[in-house]
């Protein structure tokens, strides 16, 4: 039996709009569980914390000397990581607003930030084209690892249980298996903005700058699925799975937010979708608990929380 479509991300409707950042926002996440919660980072080198039930921005964390690419929070939601043009990662207290740590390393920018599950290992990717592991634990403030098989610009990367998957502007999503000490690398031919894996870990998506999001097989690297219609060229963007991982949903550079049925690739209705921002969407997230709420952030310099 064909799962059934309910309604699409973009018969969602418009439930908050966080607007304080001055110019573009690079990125939002959501708050681990059921916490209520969203972090924004953008181009004016702050972090914001709001509630996105009230719209209301409750705190802004402001350390960063330029702009603000990527955010990860721990599991717990006491701390969190950024970085960005620094070339530094800023660990910071969510409560007291502190930075408890920088930690400088990279020689370039910083794209991408992600914990591990227990916020014990923070892995950093950069224009420098190296992911670097550093642990938070130790004295010791030098990177336990450094991985050098990009050859451009790492913009994305995923912590995994026993893995780490990162992809490049040389055109490759890596596959680091941190257990068997392999690495496997899937071609897909064009700079690779996003990689986000499916809870099983059995999948990924990868959004990369020819206006495709994949959907690839984590252990063979076979593309299984390919969504098409959105327009990315130039921006890094990000595309994630729906809801129950049921469909796939990215926003691009014209301000519309794509969603694709996840088995026959076939785009939801409307199609195609309204324009919800006046500039490129950077970053799309569903909550991690409540099936129907996603976030979208812009260019455009405002946050926009959708639900059913």
């Amino acid at each position: 039996m064909a799962p059934s479509r309910g309604p699409t991300a973009l018969a969602r409707n418009l439930h908050t709009t966080l607007q304080n950042h001055k110019g573009p926002v690079h990125v939002v996440r959501y708050a681990k569980g059921t916490a209520k919660y969203v972090l924004t980072g953008g181009q004016d080198r702050t972090v914001r914390l709001w509630n996105p039930d009230s719209g209301v921005e409750i705190k802004t964390y402001a350390a960063h000397g330029y702009e603000v690419l990527s955010v990860t929070v721990s599991h717990d939601n006491s701390k969190f990581a950024s970085s960005g043009g620094d070339r530094s990662v800023f660990l910071w207290d969510v409560v007291t607003g502190a930075t408890i740590r920088r930690i400088a390393g990279h020689m370039g920018k910083i794209f991408a930030v992600e914990f591990n599950q227990d916020a014990s290992v923070l892995a950093s990717g950069s224009y420098d084209a190296t992911v670097r592991l550093w642990d938070l634990r130790a004295q010791n403030r030098q990177a336990i690892q450094v991985l050098e098989e990009a050859r451009d610009a790492v913009q994305t990367l995923h912590v995994g249980p026993t893995y780490i998957l990162t992809g490049s502007v040389d055109g490759h999503v890596r596959t680091y298996d941190l257990r068997m000490g392999e690495l496997r690398s899937d071609f897909i031919g064009h700079p690779v903005t996003a990689v986000v894996p499916s809870q099983d870990g059995q999948t990924y998506l990868a959004t990369s700058l020819d206006g495709h999001v994949r959907l690839m097989d984590a252990t063979t690297g076979k593309m299984l699925n390919d969504f098409t219609g959105h327009a990315i060229a130039s921006y890094r963007c990000r595309s994630c799975f729906g809801h129950g991982e049921a469909s796939v949903v990215c926003g691009d550079e014209k301000g519309m937010v794509w969603a694709w049925d996840l088995l026959d690739a076939a785009p939801l209705q409307p199609n195609p979708p309204p324009r919800v921002h006046d500039k490129v969407i950077t970053w799309v997230e569903q909550h991690p608990t409540e099936s129907g709420e996603l976030v979208t952030a812009s260019a455009d310099g405002t946050v926009k929380v959708w639900r059913h």
